[in-house]
C-alpha cells in the first residue's frame, strides 16, 4: 500500500526549473517528467521505491510506492528524499538579499528570482553522479549514469529503474563498468566508495556534519575537491560550497566580467569568497547565468 503526503511549497516556487533538472535524461530511465509532475525511482534499504510528485500552486502532492506497506523508517527516508528532489533544502532569500546591488550577480538574481538548488535523492546518488561526471561533457555523463543505473539498480514493479544504493554497486565487478565505456579510474573510484559505504567505513548519512564529511571524502583515492564540493551541494544541501574548480563556473565569471579568458582557480576562489556563507547559491546563479542573455 502506497503512502501519500503533501509538502507545502514556498511562494513563487520555480517548478519548471526543478522539473527541467530531472528531465535531463531524454530516455527517462529512472525519472519520468511531465509538465507538472515527476516520477523518480530510487533504492531505499534494499527496496525499489518510486516517488511520485504532482506539483500544485501551493503544495506538492506526493506518493511513495514501495510495492507494499510503507513503514515509519522508509517513510522518513522517502520524505527526506522528496525535500531534496524538490529543491527545498536551501532558502534562496538570504542570498538574494545579500547580493542586492552586487556588481557581479545582482542583475542575474533580479532576472531569475527565487532560484532553487535541486538535490539528489540521497548522498550516495550525489557522490556517484559527481564521480561519473568528472571531466566529461554532460551528454556523455548522462549516458554513463544511465548505464550505471541499469548495471547496479533494480526495476520497480512499474518498470521504472531505481537508482542503486551502495550495496548494489559494491556487488559489481570492474568489467561491468569498464566494458561499458567507463574509464578504469572512474570505475575503480565508484566501486571503492560503494564498498566503503556498504561496509560502514565511509558514512554518507545526510545529517552528517558537512565539514567532517568533506574531510572523510578527501581521504578516498580518486576523490578531489571538486567532487567533494559537488557532493556537499547535491547531497548534503550545504549552503557554502566553493565550486571554484568547476569549468562552467569559471566560464560564467569570464562572461560576467567581460574578460578575455577564464579566471584561474585562485582568482575564481577569491571571487566566490565574497559570497560566503552563500557560495552554493552563488554557484547556482552562475550556472543559470549561462542560459541568460549577456549584459
Amino acid at each position: 500500500m502506497a503512502a501519500t503526503l503533501a509538502i507545502p511549497l514556498p511562494a513563487a516556487y520555480r517548478s519548471e526549473d526543478v522539473l527541467d533538472f530531472h528531465r535531463r535524461d531524454s530516455e527517462s530511465v529512472a525519472e519520468q517528467v511531465s509538465a507538472t509532475s515527476l516520477r523518480k525511482g530510487v533504492m531505499f534499504d534494499g527496496v525499489p521505491v518510486v516517488l511520485e510528485v504532482q506539483i500544485g500552486s501551493q503544495a506538492a502532492r506526493c506518493r511513495i510506492d514501495a510495492g507494499g506497506k510503507v513503514g515509519k523508517r522508509l517513510g522518513a527516508v522517502a520524505h527526506d528524499a522528496l525535500l531534496n528532489i524538490l529543491g527545498l533544502r536551501i532558502d534562496p532569500a538570504p542570498f538574494m538579499q545579500a547580493v542586492r546591488g552586487d556588481a557581479l550577480l545582482g542583475a542575474v538574481v533580479q532576472r531569475i528570482p527565487g532560484l532553487r538548488i535541486v538535490q539528489s535523492a540521497t548522498v550516495f546518488e550525489a557522490l556517484t553522479w559527481a564521480i561519473i561526471g568528472q571531466q566529461i561533457n554532460l551528454p556523455f555523463a548522462i549516458a554513463l549514469r544511465r548505464t550505471f543505473i541499469q548495471q547496479a539498480g533494480r526495476q520497480h514493479a512499474s518498470r521504472l529503474w531505481c537508482y542503486p544504493e551502495a550495496a548494489d554497486v559494491a556487488r559489481l565487478d570492474l568489467d561491468a563498468l569498464t566494458s561499458r565505456k567507463f574509464s578504469r579510474a572512474k570505475a575503480e573510484t565508484l566501486l571503492r566508495v560503494a564498498r566503503l559505504a556498504d561496509s560502514g567505513e565511509l558514512s554518507l548519512a545526510r545529517d552528517d556534519d558537512p565539514v567532517r564529511a568533506a574531510h572523510a571524502l578527501l581521504e578516498v583515492k580518486g576523490i578531489g575537491p571538486w567532487t567533494v564540493n559537488y557532493t556537499l551541494l547535491r547531497g548534503y544541501g550545504y549552503a557554502d560550497c566553493s565550486l571554484h574548480g568547476d569549468v562552467a563556473i569559471r566560464t560564467a565569471l569570464q562572461r560576467l566580467l567581460g574578460a578575455d579568458s577564464k579566471p584561474d582557480l585562485a582568482r575564481t576562489e577569491a571571487l566566490l569568497a565574497r559570497y560566503a556563507p552563500h557560495r552554493t547559491m552563488a554557484a547556482a546563479y552562475l550556472w543559470a547565468s549561462l542560459n541568460q542573455p549577456a549584459g
